[in-house]
């Protein structure tokens, strides 16, 4: 399977740790909350947390202080749509293929629920064709890209010539506050956006080629507690706990160990990191478990800086940021985790 085109989309509205702190201190949730909530939302927001900014899908953002069902899922409806054919738009622009070459489209998401699923809206979006085979997976968190992919390397196996593969994610979508500090910190991490791929039986001459070699995953579900979405008064509720980030790093080691005993490599034959971030802690946990410098992890620190964490679209956009950078070829680890605990891990050639 090869990469040919890659695209991303955010909402147009930006917004900075101080932006957000200042907003929230006027906001009705401030009184609400108590001392201590109020503390670590400030600690969170105005100290260097890997994060600078967020794009939201919110003109104002006090329109994120009115956490109702109905608006949430308004929220969801109204943008997750958009940002899905956006990010599918510009991947395909990029592949330079027609409409009419995609045999399939696969959409990823966990911050919403639509019925007809988010895949007939971006087939809507883009004029596919009718009879395309069109699904969608859900309730993957943060992990979703990597199964997403591995969903397409199946359906080119089974006769496709062109999937495309979309993860959307409107997080603001799924806010939720009260004076739990994983609720908290959960809500000052997560930005909107989508990124979309290309995924080909053929590489694209012309351009770097991309090829997907190998992958592997893990799940542990007596980790379920460690990192979900609970269901609380029809509002989606994040659920993170202190022990993610050792849990993702010693999950995405052990599922980068089982990658390259299988293909006879060892850790030092890897020459670049496709990692989704989670957060600062996250990137410490990983860099101490298995060994990767600053320079390693530059373009998920880059992304994390300017998006926030984008949930299951954050590897495309570590990804789009390592070609755009030129990053030297050779073999690359995409890595994504997250609800379930599970963990994800992709071998790719980059030429």
């Amino acid at each position: 399977m090869d990469l040919i085109g890659l695209g991303t989309a955010t909402p147009r509205t930006r917004y900075t740790k101080a932006d957000c702190w200042e907003a929230f201190k006027v906001s009705p949730w401030f009184e609400r909350l108590d001392r201590r909530a109020r503390a670590i939302a400030e600690l969170v927001l105005q100290r260097d947390n890997g994060i600078e900014a967020r794009w939201l899908a919110v003109d104002d953002l006090q329109d994120v202080f009115a956490i109702d069902p109905d608006v949430c899922h308004a929220r969801f409806a109204d943008h997750a749509p958009v940002l899905a054919a956006d990010a599918a738009q510009r991947a395909l622009a990029d592949s330079g293929l027609h409409v009419g070459d995609i045999d399939a489209v696969v959409v990823s998401t966990c911050t919403g629920y639509l019925c007809p699923g988010l895949s007939s809206y971006v087939l809507e979006a883009l004029d596919l064709r009718a009879n395309i085979q069109a699904l969608d997976l859900v309730g993957q968190g943060c992990g979703a890209a990597l199964p997403n992919w591995r969903m397409a390397d199946a359906l080119l196996k089974s006769g496709c010539a062109n999937v495309l593969s979309v993860c959307v994610e409107v997080s603001s979508a799924a806010m939720y506050l009260d004076n739990d500090p994983g609720v908290l910190i959960s809500a000052c991490l997560f930005g909107d956006g989508a990124g979309a791929a290309v995924l080909s039986s053929e590489p694209r001459s012309g351009r770097r080629r991309v090829s997907w070699k190998a992958a592997a995953s893990l799940t542990d579900p007596s980790e379920r507690e460690s990192l979900r979405f609970q269901t609380r008064n029809g509002l989606l509720r994040n659920v993170l706990t202190r022990h993610v980030p050792k849990l993702a790093a010693k999950y995405a080691h052990r599922v980068l160990g089982n990658v390259l005993v299988q293909q006879g490599l060892q850790r030092s034959d890897i020459d670049g990191w496709i990692w989704h971030a989670g957060g600062r802690d996250v990137m410490l946990a990983l860099s101490e478990r298995i060994g990767l410098s600053t320079h390693d992890l530059r373009h998920s620190a880059a992304v994390l800086r300017e998006y926030g964490n984008l949930s299951s679209a954050f590897v495309y956009f570590v990804l789009q940021a390592a070609l755009a950078d030129n990053a030297a070829g050779g073999r690359w680890w995409m890595a994504s985790f997250g609800a379930g605990f599970s963990s994800h891990g992709a071998l790719l050639e980059v030429a």
